[in-house]
């Protein structure tokens, strides 16, 4: 049987402040449970159809995949700039629906307690922050540094992350994430692929067909499928080292 991925009311009571009527794409794996889970982060076009195929990956690959719906209160065209802001300032909307998204999972029956965090541009940058918020693990692709990376980093889970290296608006990011991430002790595995540019773990370009040749002309953005791959290759080995053991129970 072929995974899909669904979309759900990802609404939770007690969430002030985050997305009215929040919706979110979910994959659960074949078989029983429980499984591990994982919090995806979308790129700046949404929820497309390359994004759902990467929910349904990862629910393939044995995990409650979760990917809440940023722009649920609009769009991309209303709530890009709104959430960049977000991203910007550490805080917002956004940031209450990934937490919403991870309160999801953990609340499960079916799942085993443990909770990646995986982001995709844009939400490469919500993912190294989110590192610091109760995640277990994140998974940090071609994303944003923050201004403050080191302070960012203070009570961060382990991270695995992905940069190309012809990637023009992230020139030098995966070098300097990885000084920080020694810097701070956070266990990591950091690598930049000398031929790939922006998204390059997508299996199709995304966004408006208007912008896909600025993007490949300025951030030589666009699939790659030999370094993603090998960078997949090295996010299930790490989520797999940190996402296969329940949490115990207080005091147990």
């Amino acid at each position: 049987m072929t995974t899909a991925a669904k979309l759900i009311d990802l609404t939770l009571p007690g969430s002030p402040g985050g997305s009215a009527g929040l919706t979110a794409l979910l994959g659960v794996p074949a078989g029983e449970g429980p499984w591990p889970g994982v919090v995806l982060v979308h790129e700046a076009f949404g929820l497309t159809d390359v994004m759902r195929r990467q929910v349904v990956r990862m629910a393939e690959a044995g995990y409650l995949a979760l990917m809440p719906n940023l722009f649920t209160e609009g769009g991309p065209r209303r709530c890009l700039m709104a959430t960049f802001r977000a991203l910007q300032a550490g805080e917002g909307r956004a940031f209450v629906d990934i937490e919403s998204a991870r309160t999801f999972l953990t609340g499960r029956s079916d799942c085993t307690g443990q909770v990646g965090v995986l982001g995709f541009c844009m939400g490469g940058g919500f993912a190294l922050v989110a590192a610091a918020r109760g995640f277990d693990a994140a998974s940090v692709n071609y994303g944003r540094l923050p201004v403050d990376v080191d302070a960012a980093l203070v009570g961060a889970c382990p991270i695995v992350a992905s940069y190309g290296a012809t990637d023009a608006s992230l020139k030098g990011a995966a070098g300097k994430f990885e000084g920080a991430l020694v810097r701070s002790g956070v266990p990591h595995d950091v690598k930049e692929y000398p031929g790939a540019g922006h998204a390059f773990l997508n299996d199709a370009e995304s966004g408006p067909r208007v912008l896909r040749f600025v993007l490949r002309r300025i951030l030589g953005a666009g699939p790659d499928p030999v370094a993603a791959a090998d960078a997949w290759q090295r996010i299930d080995a790490f989520f797999g080292a940190y996402l296969t053991t329940p949490k115990k129970a207080p005091g147990s």
